[in-house]
């Protein structure tokens, strides 16, 4: 049973669900994760590391900083997210260390696969995306050659994505409550 009280919430916490929170405003707003509101809380998180657990703390901050955004490195270098969705995962990495941030990251890819799913049923495309993944699998992993060809994989128009920071928010909550 979970026992969240705000007592058992520290400043680091409350400072970290601050930008959580600002960070999806913005970007559900402007599609932006903003650089100013990301270097100053990694600075805190630095600071806050420093001081609560000397420099080794501060070396698991950094730790965690730098596995955030590689795990966010091939998707954003394959272009299906931002940049500021990278630094706001290596962020929080900053912020709570490395094996926090990789349960971040796997719950916010739960949570933005549930949102992705949403999506493609409202849009009425989840059975064609399916069936590209299905003859993916087997012309690629498996080297049957298909005779279907449904082109590239199409590119998310407006209104057809959604803003990622709340998928990582919502896995960083989601991590909290499991660590």
């Amino acid at each position: 049973m979970i026992n969240l009280t705000i007592a058992n919430i520290t400043y680091v916490d409350m400072t970290l669900i601050i930008l959580l929170l600002v960070c999806c405003y913005t970007d559900l707003r402007s599609k932006k994760i903003y650089n100013a509101v990301l270097l100053p809380a990694v600075l805190v998180a630095f600071i806050a590391s420093l001081t609560n657990g000397g420099w080794s703390a501060c070396l698991v901050s950094v730790k965690g900083l730098l596995a955030g955004m590689a795990l966010l490195l091939i998707p954003f270098a394959a272009g299906g997210i931002g940049a500021g969705d990278v630094k706001l995962l290596g962020t929080i990495g900053a912020f709570k260390g490395p094996e926090f941030v990789l349960m971040a990251f796997l719950t916010g890819a739960v949570v933005g696969g549930i949102f992705s799913v949403y999506l493609l049923i409202r849009q009425g495309r989840l059975l064609l995306t399916l069936k590209k993944f299905y003859y993916f699998f087997i012309s690629k992993v498996l080297h049957i050659p298909v005779s279907v060809s449904f082109g590239h994989l199409d590119v998310a128009t407006r209104g057809e994505s959604f803003p990622y920071a709340l998928a990582i928010s919502l896995g960083a909550a989601w991590a909290y409550f499991l660590l």
